[in-house]
C-alpha cells in the first residue's frame, strides 16, 4: 500500500509541484498518471522513493513514512522499489547482463560489488528478468549496441532484478517510436498482471494511458483532478485534466493504438 496524506512539495524559488495530495494505491494495481509538463507527475512518483523530498504531509510505503525515514529505513524502502527512467540510464560500455545485475547491488556486499563478482543466484535472477522482456539473447551484447526500445527493456529488466514490490516508470516511452512504445507498455502490463507488482507509470499520450491504465490519475498544477478507471477517462475527462482541447500531440495515433490492441 502506498498512501499520500496531504503531501506537498515546494521547490526552491516557491514553485508548488504538489499541493496537498491525498490518495491511496493498493498493492498490485496498474496506475497511469497523466498531465501537462509541470503538472506534478514526476514529482508525485519520485516522492514515493524519496528522490524528491516532501515539504509537507507524508507518503508511506507499507506503513513506513518516507519523509521521516532515517538513512537505513530509506535504503530498505528503495530496495523494494524499481525505477525505470525515460533516458534508460544504462552503462553503455558494459554488457546487458552487467547492467541488469546492477539491480542486485542492494543484496551484494561491497567487496563483490567492487569486483562485479556476482553470485550464481543473482545471475539467474538477472537472466530471468531478461527473459521477461524478451531480450535474453542480448545478455552478452554491449548496451551501446542496442536500439532505444531494447535499452528501455533492459532498464525494465534491471528494475525487475531487484525483485521489487513496486515499479515506478517516469515517461518510459517518451523517446520511443509508437510500435516500440506499445511493446514496452505491454511488458509493464504483463509484469503487473503476472507478478502482482504495483506499477505506476507517467505518460503523456492519452490513448496509451486509456489503453494500459487500470486506473488513471490526472494531475493539474500539482493537484489530483481525476482519479478513476481508465475505461471511463473519455475526451471530456482529458480536457478537464489538460485545461484545454486535445491536440494530435496528446495522442500516439488511433491507427497505431488499434493495431496494438488487435495484436
Amino acid at each position: 500500500m502506498i498512501r499520500f496524506e496531504d503531501a506537498s512539495v515546494t521547490y526552491p524559488g516557491g514553485v508548488q509541484a504538489l499541493k496537498g495530495v491525498t490518495l491511496e494505491i493498493p498493492d498490485g494495481q496498474m496506475v497511469v498518471i497523466v498531465g501537462l509538463s509541470g503538472a506534478g507527475k514526476s514529482t508525485l512518483i519520485r516522492a514515493i522513493n524519496g528522490l524528491v523530498p516532501l515539504t509537507g504531509g507524508d507518503v508511506t510505503v507499507d506503513g513506513v513514512s518516507v519523509r521521516h525515514a532515517n538513512a537505513r529505513q530509506l535504503r530498505q524502502i528503495r530496495s523494494k522499489i524499481g525505477m525505470i527512467f525515460q533516458t534508460f540510464n544504462l552503462v553503455k560500455r558494459t554488457s546487458v547482463l552487467n547492467n541488469v545485475l546492477m539491480g542486485r547491488l542492494h543484496t551484494t556486499g561491497t567487496f563483490r560489488s567492487l569486483l562485479a563478482w556476482y553470485r550464481p543466484a543473482d545471475v539467474e535472477i538477472a537472466m530471468r528478468a531478461l527473459e521477461r522482456v524478451d531480450v535474453v539473447e542480448k545478455a552478452y551484447v554491449r548496451a551501446s549496441n542496442l536500439s532505444g526500445g531494447q535499452q528501455q527493456r533492459v532498464g525494465i529488466a534491471r528494475a525487475l532484478a531487484q525483485e521489487p514490490t513496486i515499479l515506478l516508470a517516469d515517461e518510459p516511452v517518451a523517446s520511443l517510436d509508437p510500435p516500440t512504445s506499445h511493446v514496452v507498455m505491454r511488458d509493464l502490463q504483463r509484469i503487473n498482471r503476472d507478478l502482482g507488482i504495483t506499477t505506476i507509470v507517467n505518460l503523456h499520450f492519452l490513448d496509451l494511458a486509456r489503453m494500459y491504465g487500470e486506473r488513471i490519475i490526472g494531475m493539474r498544477a500539482g493537484e489530483v483532478v481525476y482519479d478513476g478507471p481508465g475505461e471511463q477517462a473519455d475526451e471530456k475527462v482529458f480536457r478537464d485534466i489538460y485545461g484545454r482541447s486535445l491536440t494530435a500531440e496528446d495522442l500516439m495515433g488511433e491507427a497505431t493504438t488499434a493495431a496494438a490492441a488487435a495484436s
